[in-house]
């Protein structure tokens, strides 16, 4: 028996021996939890008030540690990337803001091979913005193109790939009203009234076809506008486009309301219909840029004469831009001794438009221009003690006044019967706004102040 004990216990140690040592450490301790419990109280209460049981999630060890690792990934990722910024510039092209942000030309059209839409990249303006996101070698992560508040594109490196994407966000729009009287210009006038420089040449151009704002204007002229303002989070973006305006010049009241056909072409009419624009312009000059006009029955200051003057001078600063007051084809660019450099204009309806004193030509005989493109500048050659531009209008051969033949011509197409009850339905309302809105103050002073009428 003894010796049947003892190749028992010999078989017993050699499994042991061969047997995990962690399955032999957790048999170890359940042995021992065993012997704790036995001298433990058998009190169901006791057990109930003191034993604790604690559910654990199974841990999967693998997924935890892939995680935090990506998420770490990322945000070291974002850390590290260095951003450069940069405005464009007039004359910038792509070329030169890569090389501004460090890189060479082939990693530019490396780039742009490996990216989407990258024309979007082709309408970038001077005051837009690109932001270089590059990461530790100098590669790029993240290309962002700015061109507004309310306007971004992005390219994100993703596999070799830059996938585009863009971020176009909506102002609030609120409709404002401003009104003026002139004392001694539009400009002056405006700016008096609220208005940004933008805003006052948009009204410039809605009236530029009935009203010379260097010539005509007059002490007592006023002006009224309904227009949009853009805000974005609470912040003022801009204006927006001018939406009903008046104008009194010299006693007589323009009025005007913008109309979109549905098309989404957007243009000013009247009241009843009447297309604003016109074929010739009053005034081929900026008025912001004229001086004065001289005397048309002043003394010739070569010939010592009084000469009649077939046109109208504009005295400006040499350089400025003379514009085409209607569409039409050059006929003649060229020097005379009196003329000095001259440029002439053939338009339609036998009418033809010449420009004299010219510092600078900018079109060539046989050339199509269009209304309002720049011609010429401002100068004083040929017979001229000063710089101006002298502008002459003939119809059929015979010098008209351009001041007021021009409301004789053609006009753009009006809306038609078809459209007219649309473009009632449209417009009534942005007119009888124009009319609330900049009559409110004076209601409120009359009701304050009943007798105000009477002064």
């Amino acid at each position: 028996m003894e010796l049947v004990e003892k190749i028992k216990k010999s078989q017993l140690l050699s499994h042991a021996k061969t047997f995990p040592r962690m399955h032999l450490g957790v048999i170890g301790a359940l042995i021992v939890g065993l012997g704790l419990m036995s001298v433990i109280p058998t009190n169901q209460a006791s057990v109930a008030r003191d034993v604790t049981i604690l559910e654990l999630p199974v841990a999967d060890a693998h997924a935890d540690t892939n995680k935090t690792e990506r998420d770490d990934v990322l945000t070291d990722k974002e850390i590290e990337l260095k951003t450069i910024t940069l405005t464009v510039k007039p004359n910038d092209n792509l070329s030169l803001l890569f090389k501004r942000a460090g890189m060479s030309d082939r990693e530019m059209m490396n780039f742009l091979g490996a990216a989407e839409q990258p024309k979007r990249l082709h309408s970038m303006k001077p005051g837009h913005e690109l932001h270089f996101h590059l990461n530790s070698e100098n590669h790029i992560e993240k290309l962002t193109y700015v061109s507004s508040a309310l306007a971004s594109y992005s390219y994100i490196n993703t596999d070799g790939k830059y996938l585009f994407s863009e971020t176009l966000r909506e102002p609030d729009i609120h409709n404002a009203s401003r009104s003026g009287h002139i004392k001694s210009s539009l400009y002056s006038a405006g700016i008096n009234a609220g208005m940004d420089e933008k805003l006052i040449m948009e009204l410039a151009e809605i009236f530029g076809w009935d009203i010379d704002f260097a010539l005509d204007m007059r002490s007592g002229d006023s002006f009224k506008i309904l227009y949009e303002e853009h805000f974005l989070d609470g912040e003022k973006l801009g204006n927006g486009v001018i939406l009903s305006a008046e104008f009194v010049n010299q006693g007589q009241r323009f009025q005007a309301v913008r109309y979109v056909h549905a098309d989404g072409r957007a243009e000013y009419y009247t009241p009843d219909g009447k297309n604003m624009r016109k074929a010739f312009l009053r005034a081929p000059l900026d008025f912001r840029r004229i001086s004065s006009n001289f005397n048309p029955r002043r003394l010739h200051p070569i010939t010592k004469t009084v000469r009649p003057h077939r046109g109208i001078d504009y005295a400006a600063r040499t350089g400025t831009p003379v514009w085409s007051s209607g569409d039409g084809r050059v006929i003649a660019s060229g020097y005379t001794k009196a003329n000095g450099n001259y440029v002439v204009i053939q338009h339609g309806n036998n009418v033809q438009t010449k420009y004299l004193h010219l510092h600078k030509r900018k079109v060539k005989r046989g050339q199509k221009v269009r209304q309002k493109q720049i011609i010429g500048t401002v100068g004083s050659t040929g017979f001229s003690t000063g710089p101006h531009l002298h502008y002459e209008f003939l119809l059929n051969g015979v010098h008209r006044n351009p001041r007021t033949i021009v409301q004789k011509l053609p006009k753009a197409e009006s809306i038609s019967p078809e459209l007219k009850s649309d473009f009632l339905n449209q417009t009534q309302i942005l007119l009888a706004e124009l009319e609330r809105e900049t009559n409110t103050p004076a209601l409120a002073l009359k009701e304050r102040f009943p007798s105000a009428s009477a002064l």
